[in-house]
């Protein structure tokens, strides 16, 4: 059957698979001691490659010397498991530091590299995008920029704001982005030559599942989850009146967020007063404006009311864990197992293996794994 053939993980030893210009850098790899690569949905995907590197008697060094480190060489990192490779971050080598301390044998070369939103910051831009006669809209600003650099939209990308008029922008291109993706409420995340520029994609097909205590199966090392209970239940705001210095004071904003779970967390059923916090007034903001800026407000407080910090042994769990969608975890009861949101992933590549440190998230309590649909779904905890 299927199942059955798509069932056989591979328990190959996890291994880095680093290329610089589209060539594997094969002669460097007894020199790398470490590869760390951060990745999370509100900032870009940075690495880390630590290198030894010794001098020969004609005082050439064994990487530093090789030509291949080098500023703005463009990079990609990925995990192998046997004969599978899943990307783990591409960009561009950011800076080279060379370390020579008293003791020649423990020299180091450093390499910090960025993921592609690195290129968007290199040139300040000046522009207004959109005219009363041809307005514009966050959708054509992505795509045109987009465009520039070789890089592709993601498929899911929200459609942000349109008719867009006289909006300036008077910096980078990156910065610019994450300006507007910040006005939509939006996560911007580049990754394997596209860009998605959209809201928290909370009910897309998971990832594998995060399985604690669970015999042979287990693949989660540690994983520790709590529940604040201190995150306000709507968010109020003043909008300005018709006419008049007087304020009108419309019902309190609720989260619209998908539920990741069965029992929302919130404090509703506490039997207590309603837990409202009011929102700081934003100069100039239009009624339509602070109802957005209260949404996006309560959304952002909803997915921390659960929050969970954890490890996994890389080569178990048999996939690159990924910042910015859902993750099935089982293991920890009919209360807190469920599908959580992945914050940020940090990937180690060591001696010792390959270890991914992660943070969720979740709005719910309740075991909700078996409203996984579909293939992925019967799949999650076994690929």
């Amino acid at each position: 059957m299927l199942l059955d053939l798509l069932s056989q993980k591979e328990r190959a030893p996890a291994e880095c698979v680093i290329t610089v210009d589209g060539v594997e850098i094969s002669e460097l790899y007894p020199f790398l001691l470490e590869v760390t690569v951060e990745c999370g949905r509100t900032e870009a995907a940075a690495a880390t490659l630590t290198l030894e590197t010794r001098r020969n008697e004609q005082g050439t060094w064994t990487v530093q010397d090789a030509g291949i480190l080098e500023p703005w060489a463009r990079i990609v990192i990925a995990a192998a498991f046997g004969s599978r490779q899943e990307e783990i971050m591409r960009g561009y080598i950011r800076e080279v530091r060379v370390e020579t301390p008293q003791d020649a044998g423990a020299a180091q070369v450093r390499v910090e590299c960025q993921d592609d939103s690195i290129r968007l910051d290199r040139t300040h831009q000046r522009r207004t995008w959109g005219t009363a006669d041809l307005p514009s809209s966050d959708t054509l600003a992505l795509m045109d920029i987009l465009s520039a650099y070789g890089l592709s939209p993601h498929p899911d990308n929200g459609p942000g704001q349109d008719r867009l008029v006289g909006v300036a922008q008077d910096d980078t291109d990156i910065k610019f982005l994450k300006a507007r993706a910040e006005f939509n409420g939006y996560e911007l995340i580049f990754r394997e030559g596209r860009v998605y520029f959209g809201p928290m994609r909370l009910d897309e097909d998971p990832q594998g599942t995060i399985m604690v205590y669970a015999g042979a199966e287990t693949n989660c090392l540690s994983l520790s989850v709590r529940a604040d209970g201190h995150q306000p239940d709507a968010v109020a705001y003043d909008a300005p009146a018709d006419s008049g210095d007087t304020v009108d004071s419309p019902e309190p904003v609720r989260s619209d967020l998908h539920l990741l779970g069965t029992t929302p967390a919130d404090s509703s059923a506490a039997g207590l007063e309603d837990f409202v916090w009011r929102m700081s007034a934003e100069a100039g903001a239009d009624a339509q404006r602070l109802q957005a800026l209260a949404q996006m407000k309560i959304n952002d407080l909803d997915i921390h009311r659960i929050q969970g910090e954890g490890e996994l042994d890389g080569t178990l769990y048999g996939h690159v864990l990924q910042a910015g969608l859902p993750v099935p975890v089982d293991g920890l009861g009919e209360r807190m197992s469920g599908i959580y949101y992945v914050d940020s992933v940090s990937h180690s590549f060591t001696p010792q293996g390959y270890r991914q440190r992660f943070r969720l998230l979740r709005n719910a309590y309740g075991d909700n794994l078996d409203s996984v649909s579909g293939l992925a779904g019967a799949l999650a905890g076994v690929l």
